[in-house]
């Protein structure tokens, strides 16, 4: 049985097939570790990864595995806040007063975005800047761990957050990817980019009751909270809900 069949992946259907993940080669039970093979190749720094060039190159290897037909499980990040949340309060973490009005703010953005049916793509959803390889031909990704059938925008604008983009790099992200990006579609990546925000607050209030290691994950989902709230209260806020 290929390495993909073992992880539930359709083996024509993978991101290693299209040249952006690293090929699986074994999957070891019950341990759940995956062995890859090695691919050579630096990373990109965060201060270099916004660059015209490198936008480019990073959504050609988005596009490749949007193209595929169909990732095992799915990805929202509406029910991942949700989930997280019960998560923290299982393992006793002391949430945010507002954790109520931050859930309540996600469900207004998926309502808005979501009034019509959209189509599920295969999405990464994780594309953190540590996440990229430059094999010097193209752009690898690691780390597919929540890899689902999800909505593209959340990968755009996941990557677009996470390297703190401003309104000139999300019209070269979108020109990029679209060609001739509509209003909606700078609308939805806006959206998205505070929704992201949400998410890895939530997964920081979840590694506060789990994680062993020494960090401050109390501040670090701090920090993603304010971005949130910051998303959520700036003026153009209310447009972008009534015009999703």
């Amino acid at each position: 049985m290929p390495p993909e069949g073992m992880l539930g992946w359709p083996a024509e259907s993978t991101p290693s097939r299209v040249g952006v993940a690293p090929e699986p080669v074994a999957f070891l039970e019950p341990e759940g570790y995956l062995v890859t093979r090695f691919i050579s190749g630096p990373g990109i720094p965060a201060d270099q990864i916004g660059a015209e060039a490198n936008i480019r190159r990073v959504v050609a290897s988005l596009k490749r595995y949007h193209a595929l037909d169909h990732f095992p499980g799915s990805f929202s990040p509406f029910r991942v806040a949700e989930d997280y949340e019960k998560t923290a309060r299982s393992f006793n973490v002391n949430l945010p007063e507002k954790m109520g009005w931050y859930l309540e703010k996600a469900h207004e953005i998926e309502r808005a975005m979501y009034r019509a049916p959209f189509t599920p793509r295969p999405c990464h959803n994780d594309l953190l800047n540590a996440n990229f390889i430059d094999d010097g031909t193209r752009l690898r990704i690691l780390d597919w761990e929540y890899a689902g059938m999800g909505d593209l925008f959340f990968d755009l604008g996941n990557f677009a957050v996470q390297h703190e983009f401003n309104d000139e790099q999300d019209a070269i992200l979108l020109h990029e990817y679209f060609g001739q990006p509509t209003p909606a579609h700078h609308i939805r990546l806006k959206l998205m980019k505070v929704m992201s925000d949400l998410r890895e607050a939530m997964w920081g209030m979840v590694q506060v009751g789990v994680s062993k290691l020494e960090f401050d994950y109390v501040g670090y989902a701090r920090k993603y909270f304010e971005r949130f709230e910051s998303g959520v209260k700036q003026g153009e806020y209310a447009r972008w809900l009534s015009e999703a």
